[in-house]
């Protein structure tokens, strides 16, 4: 039998809500949902939570999956970004989500994190 350190599969529920830092340690938010590629089955993006005070005020971003890592051992995940980039990303709030299937906007979120797209 096979122990493995990292998780390979987690579910959605245990990933909402983890806390989100960069390299440096900085808090960057938190995940408020994953968003799965129908097509394909891949999580495209992460909705990540950022700023506010009491849930109040958050920005949400959505970022490619890839440009997550997983801190096991803290229960939390990586995203190396500053806090600036952060700050100057395209966003949108909880009640104005923009049309995650359309590829173009997409592209433009996968182009700022400097990922390829998954499709």
């Amino acid at each position: 039998m096979t122990h493995h350190t990292t998780p390979v599969v987690l579910s959605a529920t245990s990933i909402n809500g983890d806390n989100v830092k960069n390299a440096d340690g900085e808090h960057l938010g938190h995940i408020e949902e994953l968003m799965i590629d129908l097509a394909t089955g891949k999580v495209a993006y992460v909705v990540l939570s950022f700023g506010g005070f009491l849930g109040m005020g958050n920005k949400l971003f959505a970022i490619p999956w890839a440009a997550f890592t997983l801190d096991a051992e803290n229960k939390e995940f990586i995203l190396n970004v500053s806090q600036e980039k952060l700050e100057n990303a395209p966003g949108f709030d909880k009640n104005n989500w923009p049309d995650m299937a359309s590829r173009e906007w997409g592209s433009e979120i996968y182009n700022y994190y400097e990922h390829t797209p998954h499709w």
